[in-house]
């Protein structure tokens, strides 16, 4: 019997004994970007950094038993689909999800996926997703005695698969969020044995719950398009248009990494307005009219403020004292009022990665 057969059984055996629920974490984001490998190689001697902060709204992935030879896919916002085990077309919107469901070699199963974040809202949804559903898989199957894959296994998967099947290169900053939760700077080395990164734990108990209380996250509405900027990204930064900013950006992340470590509050304010200012300056439209109104606003009111992600809709998120803080709430309350779906959304720092929950049931 070959490994894709065992790795069948197993999973049935597994989930007739009940569902699987694993969890992890969104992130807010700086300097990202730095994470694609045409950005990071030949910026390599600034040893560039992107700094994540992972986030109390998480994204739940569950299993269960189903149909024998089917595999059944259900999340919030899409419809639910079903096909044939290993049958699935990868370009469907949910072919990420089927996919992954085709690596473990999944046959009767249901995969369930929701999140706490908006859709499409910058904040890492389809990395985070593909975290949770390989833990998801990984614990299911260590019921049975296979070896669970660790978090930078499980993150290199994640990759390579929403990678291939959305046909373009991707970062590593979101699902190394998802899998390993805190407030982190992930140093892009570019060597192939170490994964290509390695991390700094920037902020952790009481220094993370102080981040917290100077956190705003908002959702502006829009949903975002990130391989819209990414991509004039890199077509100007492959064509030698935009390497000075981005050295730049590559500095002033750093710079930020180094601040929050050291809570010098001012100084990373400084630094993501500093950022946020270059990206607007290379694509404009990285702010749509909604999260740009949040961001001038924030920044009228003494905060830092910038896109999440790759921007382009998505969310806004906001550094400041906690006067700073209040004042930037009450200059967004009209402005968010004039957008269906947008609002404050309710996020504090996560130290937490991927976590396995307790279920009775789906």
């Amino acid at each position: 019997m070959n490994q894709d057969n065992r790795m069948a059984l197993a999973l049935g055996r597994a989930l007739a004994g009940g569902p699987v629920s694993v969890s992890a974490p969104c992130r807010v984001d700086m300097g990202g970007t730095l994470d694609l490998p045409a950005f990071h190689y030949p910026l390599r001697r600034l040893s560039p950094v992107t700094v994540n902060i992972a986030l109390s709204m998480r994204t739940r992935a569950s299993l269960s038993a189903w149909e024998p030879g089917r595999v059944r896919v259900r999340s919030l916002g899409f419809p639910d689909a079903e096909f044939p085990a290993g049958a699935a077309p990868y370009d469907h919107p949910l072919g990420m999800m089927f996919a992954l469901c085709d690596c473990f070699a999944a046959s009767g199963a249901c995969l369930a996926v929701e999140s706490a974040s908006p859709p499409r809202s910058a904040l890492g949804g389809s990395s985070v997703a593909a975290v949770a559903v390989i833990s998801a898989f990984g614990a299911a199957l260590a019921r049975e005695g296979f070896p669970a894959p660790d978090g930078k296994a499980t993150v290199l998967l994640a990759h390579a698969v929403e990678s291939a099947v959305a046909g373009v290169v991707c970062g590593l900053q979101d699902q190394l969020a998802a899998a390993f939760g805190g407030v982190n700077a992930w140093t892009w080395t570019g060597e192939p044995h170490e994964g290509g990164f390695c991390r700094e734990i920037l902020l952790s108990g009481p220094g993370a719950g102080e981040l917290s209380s100077r956190l705003l996250v908002a959702y502006g509405g829009a949903p975002h398009e990130s391989v819209d900027i990414n991509g004039q990204w890199s077509r100007q930064f492959l064509a030698g248009r935009t390497r000075g900013q981005w050295e730049q950006v590559a500095e002033l992340s750093r710079e930020f990494a180094g601040s929050l470590a050291n809570r010098e509050w001012d100084r990373a304010k400084s630094a993501m307005n500093q950022e946020m200012d270059l990206r607007r300056e290379m694509t404009p439209q990285v702010l749509d009219e909604s999260c740009a109104r949040l961001v001038d606003a924030a920044r009228a009111a003494g905060c830092g403020a910038r896109s999440t992600g790759a921007g382009g809709g998505g969310c806004v998120w906001v550094l400041g004292g906690p006067g700073e803080l209040a004042a930037a709430r009450q200059a967004w309350e009209p402005l968010l009022a004039r957008v269906p779906e947008a609002r404050i959304l309710d996020a504090t720092v996560e130290e937490e990665g991927v976590r396995e929950e307790v279920v009775c049931s789906l």
